[in-house]
């Protein structure tokens, strides 16, 4: 099959090798000559411009974006929407809302255009793995696209799966998100108490390594927990700041719309954000108070103790 790719960045041209070794001839855009110029080496066919690309497809013609959510989807599809018709198919494999994705499919329905919302997860390890695909959208358009989600996924029947109409596949992708908010948090708080059990002296590279194995705990993410604890055993020089991409405030949000409890994943998303307060007032007042009706101590910036 032959696509189109816009937005080559990691993710983006790792997606691309993987279809171009998977035997689809994949034609890219980046706006950044270096980006375009490196997809190149891993036989990408490079475009200069957004309608170049879509002009040297085949029709109907298959365009995957990857590029960040937001206005630049809304401007990227802006552009397509005049350089596409009836029949050709858009594919969003970002993180976008997926209230936005149901808006833009309504859109460019009404120019005959399908819109496919697919969630991606598998990160930079994808290449090699695989991606797991959550695929949202019109049925015809989807069933058109298997060979290459069949191509992209781990393996031609695992992994990826059309989940609902449109906006289904960034909903899940969202919901598989804020998941992951939570088991992050889980593993980091359980590896920081271990940590600071200083008197049994444990190695938490081996504890992780055990764990790996067997145990109910097991996971990719704690696979990945203990490569970084063995290339970085205590954590040096990795400032205590998380970002956060939005999907744990978009499943958030959604879970307080549905009246759905939610207090794993929303804890999570406020440890992110308390994690970038680097001059706490909270903290601050909280001392303050104490001192005030109880007369407790107060450290003092001034003081060198803190």
């Amino acid at each position: 099959m032959e696509l189109g790719m816009v937005g080559l960045g990691r993710m983006g041209a790792n997606m691309a090798e993987r279809l171009v070794r998977g035997g689809h001839r994949v034609t890219g855009y980046d706006p950044g000559e270096a980006a375009r110029e490196s997809a190149r080496a891993k036989g990408i066919v490079p475009a200069q411009t957004l309608a170049a690309l879509v002009g040297a497809l085949p029709s109907p013609k298959v365009v995957w974006l990857m590029v960040p959510a937001g206005k630049i989807v809304d401007d990227t599809l802006g552009q397509l929407r005049s350089l596409l018709g009836a029949g050709d198919v858009v594919i969003d494999g970002g993180n976008s809302y997926y209230k936005d994705s149901q808006r833009r499919a309504q859109s460019l329905a009404a120019d005959g255009i399908a819109y496919v919302d697919c969630g991606t997860s598998g990160g930079v390890w994808g290449l090699q793995e695989g991606y797991s695909l959550m695929v949202g959208g019109d049925e015809a358009a989807v069933a058109a696209l298997e060979p290459v989600l069949k191509t992209l996924a781990p393996g031609p029947e695992a992994g990826w799966g059309r989940v609902g109409p449109s906006g289904a596949g960034h909903f899940t992708k969202m919901v598989h998100n804020g998941i992951e908010y939570g088991m992050m948090q889980a593993y980091a708080e359980g590896f920081s108490l271990m940590q600071h059990k200083q008197e049994l002296g444990l190695d938490l590279h081996q504890v992780a390594e055990i764990w790996r194995e067997g145990s109910v705990v097991r996971s990719w993410l704690l696979d990945l927990t203990a490569d970084a604890l063995k290339r970085n055993p205590t954590m040096s020089g990795i400032a205590p700041y998380v970002e956060d991409s939005g999907e744990g405030r978009w499943t958030v949000a959604e879970a307080i719309d549905l009246n759905v409890s939610a207090p794993v994943i929303t804890l999570s998303l406020l440890e992110r954000l308390r994690s970038r307060d680097k001059d706490s007032m909270t903290d601050k007042l909280l001392s303050a108070m104490r001192n005030q009706f109880g007369g407790h101590a107060m450290k003092r910036e001034d003081a060198g103790d803190r």
